[in-house]
């Protein structure tokens, strides 16, 4: 199921300028196939606004995702490396986000299921932060 999804959804980035953008990049794949509505990216943004950092995950890991209501059409998921660690608010710093949008509230769960799977994997999820291409990501997935 991961690799399904994150097949022709990653990006590969050395900066970007702050969590706000990383979260739109993120999310552009999923806004470019009509997956999500733009109103959906900026109600992640205010989540985090709103609710601090509950999308990090694992140190440097996070998992930006809203509500369904707020426009999301379908289950889809992306990836996103960034070289330099992007800063969230109090100082935590990001450098892998797996973009997450599920249009129903259990929709989602075997994809979050999966990636829980995969971050578990310490040798995994430490090779997550040197994967260069889509390649060497899903290499790494497990089916």
């Amino acid at each position: 199921m991961l690799k399904e999804q994150l097949t022709g959804n990653t990006m590969f980035i050395d900066t970007i300028e702050s969590w706000q953008e990383a979260i739109r990049i993120g999310a552009e794949p999923l806004v470019n196939n009509g997956i999500v509505e733009k109103a959906y990216v900026g109600a992640i943004i205010q989540n985090v606004l709103e609710n601090g950092n509950y999308i990090i995950l694992l140190p440097q890991v996070a998992m930006p995702h809203a509500r369904p209501e707020y426009g999301s059409k379908g289950v889809g998921l992306t990836f996103l490396r960034v070289k330099e660690p992007v800063m969230f608010p109090d100082g935590e710093p990001v450098k892998i986000f797996f973009t997450l949008s599920s249009d129903s509230p259990e929709g989602h769960l075997d994809l979050i299921a999966s990636l829980g799977e995969l971050l578990s994997d310490e040798e995994l999820y430490e090779k997550l932060f040197d994967v260069e291409t889509e390649a060497e990501l899903l290499d790494l997935v497990k089916e």
